[in-house]
Formats: structure tokens, C-alpha cells, sequence
């Protein structure tokens, strides 16, 4: 009887031996999954902050997708892969083209030349150059959307100077109030001479000249005529990039030159030059 009663404590013992330690491992696995629990609830309050700001992104790029193609037909429209121009400034283009030269309107064969020659027109009427002696001080063109202005050497500078004459005031005061009155539009100014050598105390050679000329018309832009100076880029291509060859004096001529290249945002360079139609 005594041996039974002893088998049995013993068992009893063991019993309650083993039930400790499952005991504590239950604990310890209950400890594990709180804090993955923890873990997984901080993850899924950052992704759901994460995806709140991707829905907001979303929503933003409709709205502009669905101001890009509601009814009052300012849908924008690819021209070629050059530049996007919306249907309402389509319009003023073609009102524009009525008064363009029929010849020259007979070349246009794109969407694209039909803008140039459009943006050539209203730039040519805003930039009055009738008031000048020789129409051969200025020339504008229009080549890939980008406006050319180029202005002879003798309207510029003197024989080998480049200090700014005051000839030209009247084109500049009119380039700076297109430059001025659109602020998408930037101004690159390059000069350009002709291929006779030069080398004097303050200019080296062409490469001296053609810069020292740039920066001149720049700094004149700015300081006479109000134009920011970011929107100035100020260049020399020396003589290597002529007109013409430089075998006589006339040619000479057409070759040493300032040409004013003007960047805009083509949509909104053309609604303000299409202003001047009204």
C-alpha cells in the first residue's frame, strides 16, 4: 500500500512538472505573437498612409486629365512631337493665317508650319521693324518653335567695338516687352563676327569679341530695358558659324551679326502674341 501511494506522488510530481514548462513556453509564444501583432498593425498604418497619399496623387493627375479634356475646348493637342498647343489657341491660329500671305501660306504642309508661320506673323507685327533704314538690319525666322531675331553688325556695334549703340533701342525696347510680358519665355544672344583676325589690348580674337558683344546686348537688356537677368543666356560662336563666306565686304557684312533666339512655352507664347490680333 505504502509502495502505491509513493508511485503515485511520484507521478503526480512529474505531472505537474511538465504542465510548468508547457506552461512557460505557452507564455513565451503568446509573448512572440503580441509583438508580431504590434509589428504587423504599425505596418499596416504605414501602408495605409502610404496608399492614401498614392490615392491623392491619383486623384490630382485626373482632375488635370479631366481639365484637359472638358467641354470648353481648351483639350491640348501634340504638334508633331515638338509642342502641345490647345484647340482655343488653335483657333486664334487660324484667324492669324487669314492675314498671312497666300504664297507663303501655300507652304505650310503641317499642323507645325502652320504655327510657325502663324507665330512668325504675330511676332514679325509685334516687333515693328518699319521704322528702320534698311530692312537688312533685321531678320526674323522661326525654326522647330524657336524665334530667331537676327540684327546686323552695323546696327549693333562700330568697326571692332563692343559697346552697344543706341541704333537699336527701338527693337530692343519691343524684344523686352515680349521677353517681359511672358514669363515662360528665355533669351539666348549670340555673337557672331566675321573671319578677319583681330587682336587688340582688350580683345584677343573672334572668340573674345563674339562673347564680349553677347554679354553687351545682355547687360543692356537688363539694365536699360528691365529684362530678368535669368531669362538671359549670353554666347559667342566667334566666326565659325557664317551666313555666307567672308570673300568680300558684303558678305563680311551679313556674317558678322547678333542673333537673338527666343524659347517660349509655344501655347503661351502664342496666346499672348494672338492677344494683338483683337
Amino acid at each position: 500500500m505504502k509502495k502505491i501511494t509513493l508511485t503515485l506522488l511520484g507521478m503526480a510530481l512529474l505531472a505537474s512538472c511538465v504542465s510548468k514548462k508547457k506552461y512557460v513556453q505557452l507564455e513565451q509564444d503568446y509573448g512572440q505573437t503580441k509583438n508580431t501583432l504590434a509589428k504587423t498593425v504599425v505596418e499596416k498604418e504605414e501602408l495605409e498612409s502610404k496608399f492614401s497619399k498614392i490615392q491623392e496623387r491619383v486623384e490630382k493627375y485626373n482632375n488635370k486629365i479631366s481639365a484637359l479634356t472638358d467641354v470648353n475646348n481648351s483639350q491640348y493637342v501634340s504638334v508633331d512631337g515638338v509642342a502641345v498647343i490647345s484647340n482655343d489657341v488653335k483657333e486664334k491660329m487660324r484667324a492669324t493665317l487669314k492675314n498671312v500671305d497666300s504664297n507663303t501660306l501655300s507652304g505650310a504642309k503641317t499642323l507645325k508650319d502652320s504655327m510657325n508661320l502663324a507665330l512668325s506673323h504675330n511676332l514679325q507685327k509685334t516687333i515693328d521693324t518699319s521704322n528702320l533704314n534698311d530692312d537688312d538690319d533685321i531678320a526674323i525666322s522661326i525654326d522647330e518653335t524657336v524665334v530667331m531675331i537676327s540684327i546686323s553688325d552695323k546696327l549693333l556695334f562700330n568697326t571692332a567695338s563692343y559697346t552697344v549703340s543706341n541704333k537699336a533701342n527701338d527693337i530692343f525696347e519691343k524684344l523686352a516687352n515680349v521677353i517681359n510680358s511672358e514669363p515662360s519665355i528665355e533669351v539666348m544672344i549670340e555673337g557672331h563676327t566675321d573671319s578677319r583676325s583681330i587682336n587688340t589690348p582688350k580683345v584677343s580674337d573672334n572668340w573674345d569679341l563674339s562673347v564680349l558683344r553677347a554679354t553687351s546686348v545682355a547687360r543692356k537688356l537688363q539694365k536699360d530695358f528691365g529684362v530678368a537677368p535669368e531669362k538671359l543666356i549670353a554666347s559667342g560662336r566667334s566666326s565659325y558659324k557664317p551666313l555666307t563666306s567672308n570673300e568680300t565686304k558684303e558678305d563680311r557684312a551679313k556674317n558678322r551679326r547678333t542673333r537673338i533666339v527666343i524659347l517660349p512655352n509655344i501655347d503661351q507664347f502664342f496666346a499672348l502674341m494672338a492677344s494683338n490680333e483683337e
